[in-house]
């Protein structure tokens, strides 16, 4: 078998309105061996994943999957099955999956849902590989492909603290995502709302609190002003300080790198100077200066204090072994690394025991080695500090923290300056004062781990992360979304999605854009290209500065990678026309239909579908429609519509030259056709519509009649506000327009405007893509006859076909009506350069160009004037 295309579609797509892994698979000569011409195959498959029993499949009931293989189904089908299983059993819960053949024998679309990317990817590969061992009888080392699995799980998956922050988060339908593939960075929200953070750092966090935590000396200095017990210490720069400190402390001591986490470098009780030297070293190693302290005879305690407020509390035991009066040292060890609770990092409850130097001098100290036989019953003690990391154990106690241990870690939190702090406490218990038993705080820590409070060893488990989003986000009402405006179609995407940006920019709103061309933050362009896919809603929506997103959706972006986003406020559905068909797998209008569906399908429980009734496909569409659905029609008297408008639903019509709203039986206007400049006084009914749909999206948004009058006023068909698109500009007599149309249908909707224009005669540059299908191509160099007297081809894309091939489809297209000259000029800068030169006074030249900025920069340097927008 081998895969084609294997990718992650971040958020709802053509398959799912989940997070969905696609892969392209040819199962090349399998296609000729279905399951049931495998003898054993069931008891195979299930000898080697009992749990795939689970799978009901399409019969509905456990076991299902396994019926439809004994049954006999295709290799791509068990590929999707065991791809699911792999996740579920290296902890990611997932159970969504569709195989569909494509249009060419042999070749299936397999989809299922993921939780974690990286993984969800790897599961699908072994997959593949486990299901052609498993048609071919080979052998089929499961513990291998787990591990493997497991290692990518480790790498890419996040970290308790994180994690718990974000299930936090999702816990109160707060999106999120991770801004590094490779770290904790995380995003909580969207554009203004937003809150990062990363492990359990904030953009709260004081970086002098942080600076504080991270030097031992300056903590203690802090805290010991301000009568909180610390243990008396020393920085020492050599050994000989170090020595000096010591003798005046008084022995035992402690010994840790002046800065440091995660208790590197530590070492306590020491008693003599031989142990001293040791303790030294190690913490010289991680830092070249050294802090000598009294050592605090207690347990160690972790208080955590999240937004001034203590929440938990857990009493943690360096990693340790009990004897049983058989076993040596090292068995003890190996046995207690054999819990399976026990795991490597962060995977499980505990960590693995490491035996390193330090846990060979503490052994030492103990008189005993690696071989001994441990007398039963008897602790050896194999790490001086009690950090997880380093395989500890925690209790909670949060419960029995006494009032004035529970003000004195507030009061900490204060003084430190910390909206988040780990303090590592050592005292005899957490019931009584400190000022009544032996006790001193050791350390604070700026981005404590949290894996102590959320899964203890023992005792009850605290959800800290809840408390950090709290802090976070204080308003429950406030779930850090902004409002999602996204629009789809074939024709028309870019306009609207301008007009709706403009609207809600003169209502007040910063607004963040995407489409093809650019993306604009409250109208800076920041970025150019062809922007109308999932990267860009993702930069649209991590801008701290955006109230709303208006983002357009093309269909490439849909189908390589999903949306790039969970839902929207308002979906604009604004019609289906053949564009782009042949292309992954989408071959007829009918499944173009369902991926511009989508868009809607993605809307918001509450919010607002936008769909022209006026096309019979997304009139149809309306099935996948969630939220509220508001109309648009060119014609008042559209029967779907009036019923629509009978039931309170709500439209956007044009009636007597009126853009006008209806609702039951209000009939609102909302401007005069001829009074929005994109409409050409209404001779370009495409942007008639556009306007139309721009006004039910605001609508949807909750703006006013007056904020949507006044946005499609102040809307010009220019350079400056809807770059290359319907561009009219007089250049010194002859009229030059603009525009980016390059599938009959929207040649069909514009030919209206062309022919309202007048013009000596009609000269136009234009190409197709080579990724369209010949009959597409040629049929484009027809429609493009019809409309002018003139045409010059050339060739921007070829898209894998030939060189000249495409243009010669649009030429041959052209010349088969007969009432247009047509010349091929394959470079389109020399294309434009020939029609501008060709033109003469009172003709229109028709620019269908790729090079928008190239081709007006061409032209208005050619240019005195800019033509009035009345098409006359």
């Amino acid at each position: 078998m081998k895969i084609l295309e294997h990718r992650a579609l971040r958020g709802p797509n053509y398959y799912s309105r989940y997070l969905t892994i696609f892969m392209r698979l040819d199962i090349e000569d399998l296609e000729d061996r279905p399951s049931d011409t495998i003898p054993g195959i069931v008891e195979r498959l299930q000898e080697l994943i009992p749990t795939i029993h689970d799978h009901r499949c399409s019969v509905g009931r456990p076991g299902g999957f396994l019926e439809r293989v004994r049954r006999g189904t295709w290799a791509g089908h068990v590929v999707e099955h065991v791809s699911i299983e792999f996740q579920n059993m290296i902890g990611f819960s997932v159970g969504y999956g569709k195989t569909v053949d494509s249009y060419e024998p042999g070749i299936y679309n397999v989809c299922y849902r993921y939780r974690d990317e990286a993984c969800g990817l790897a599961a699908g590969r072994e997959a593949v590989d486990f299901v052609r061992r498993l048609f071919d009888g080979d052998e089929i080392d499961m513990e291998a492909i787990i591990t493997r699995l497991k290692e990518v799980r480790d790498a890419h998956m996040l970290g308790p603290s994180t994690a718990a922050i974000v299930n936090a988060a999702k816990a109160r339908d707060i999106p999120y995502q991770r801004l590094s593939d490779e770290s904790s960075y995380i995003q909580l929200g969207h554009g203004h709302l937003q809150q990062r953070f990363q492990a359990t750092v904030t953009w709260g966090t004081s970086l002098i609190g942080y600076g504080i935590a991270d030097d031992k000396n300056w903590t203690k200095q802090i805290l010991g002003d301000a009568g909180i017990p610390v243990p008396q210490g020393q920085i020492c720069y050599s050994f000989e300080e170090a020595l000096e400190a010591a003798y005046w402390i008084g022995y035992p001591v402690a010994t840790k790198p002046l800065v440091g986490n995660h208790g590197r470098g530590v070492s306590t009780d020491i008693n003599d100077d031989a142990a001293l030297r040791e303790g030294y070293d190690a913490a010289y190693h991680r830092h070249e200066t050294v802090v000598v302290e009294k050592y605090v005879k207690g347990e160690d305690h972790r208080l955590l204090v999240v937004d001034g407020k203590l929440i938990a509390a857990a009493r943690r035991r360096p990693a340790h072994v009990t004897g049983d009066g058989e076993s040596t040292l090292q068995e003890l060890i190996d046995t207690e690394n054999q819990d399976p609770r026990r795991g490597v990092g962060h995977e499980n409850l505990l960590t693995q025991i490491h035996v390193d130097e330090q846990t060979h001098r503490l052994i030492a100290q103990q008189e005993f080695t690696l071989n001994s036989v441990i007398p039963d019953g008897h602790i050896v003690w194999l790490k001086s500090t009690a950090n997880l990391s380093t395989g500890g154990t925690a209790t909670d106690v949060t419960d029995d923290v006494h009032p004035e241990v529970h003000y004195a870690a507030e009061r900490i939190a204060r003084l430190i300056g910390l909206d988040i702090i780990g303090i590592d406490l050592l005292a005899e218990t957490m019931s009584k004062p400190l000022d009544e038993q032996s006790a001193g705080v050791v350390e604070v820590n700026a981005g404590p781990g949290f894996r102590m409070h959320t899964s203890p060893t023992h005792g009850q488990g605290r959800d800290v992360g809840k408390h950090v989003v709290d802090m976070l986000f204080p308003d429950p009402a406030n779930n850090g979304r902004i409002p999602i405006t996204a629009i789809t179609g074939t024709n028309g995407k870019t306009t609207t999605a301008r007009l709706i940006s403009h609207i809600l920019r003169q209502s007040g709103r910063k607004t963040g854009l995407a489409c093809t061309g650019t993306i604009e933050i409250d109208n800076h362009v920041v970025m150019r290209g062809d922007y109308s896919g999932p990267h860009a809603a993702s930069t649209v929506l991590k801008e701290p500065t955006v109230e709303h997103a208006v983002l357009e959706v093309a269909r490439g972006g849909i189908m390589r990678r999903g949306l790039g986003f969970d839902e929207c406020e308002v979906g604009v559905l604004l019609n289906i026309a053949s564009d782009h068909l042949g292309e992954r797998d989408i071959h007829t209008l009918d499944e173009l239909a369902r991926c511009k569906t989508v868009v809607i399908d993605a809307v918001r429980q509450g919010g607002t579908a936008v769909i022209n009734a006026d096309d019979e496909r997304c009139l149809e569409g309306a099935q996948w429609a969630r939220g509220d659905i508001i109309y648009f029609t060119m014609d008042p008297e559209s029967r779907p519509v009036r019923q629509h408008v009978r039931e309170h639903g709500v439209a956007y019509t044009v009636k007597d030259d009126h853009i006008v709203m209806r609702q039951g039986h209000v009939e609102a206007k909302v401007i005069h056709v001829a009074d929005a400049p994109i409409t050409f006084e209404g001779h370009a009914r495409f942007n008639v519509a556009n306007a139309l749909a721009a006004a039910a999206a605001a609508h949807g948004l909750g703006l006013t009649a007056a904020d949507i009058q006044m946005g499609l006023q102040t809307f010009h068909p220019t350079p400056g506000q809807n770059p290359g698109r319907t561009n009219l500009i007089d250049a010194d007599g002859v009229k030059v327009l603009i525009d980016y149309g390059h599938n009959v249908p929207a040649l069909e909707a514009l030919d209206t405007l062309v022919s309202n224009l007048s013009a000596h005669r009609r000269i136009c540059v234009a190409s197709a893509p080579g990724n369209r299908r010949d009959e597409d191509i040629y049929a484009l160099g027809g429609q493009i006859a019809k409309m002018h007297d003139m045409l010059f081809v050339c060739e921007t894309h070829p898209r894998g076909r030939e060189l000249g091939e495409a243009a010669g489809l649009v030429k041959s297209g052209a010349d088969a009506e007969g009432s247009c000259q047509s010349e091929i000029v394959m470079s389109e800068e020399d294309a434009v350069e020939r029609a501008l030169d060709e033109a003469k006074e009172g003709d229109l030249l028709v620019l269908l160009v790729d090079d928008l900025e190239g081709a007006t920069h061409k032209v208005k340097s050619r240019s005195f004037r800019t033509a009035t927008l009345s098409g006359g």
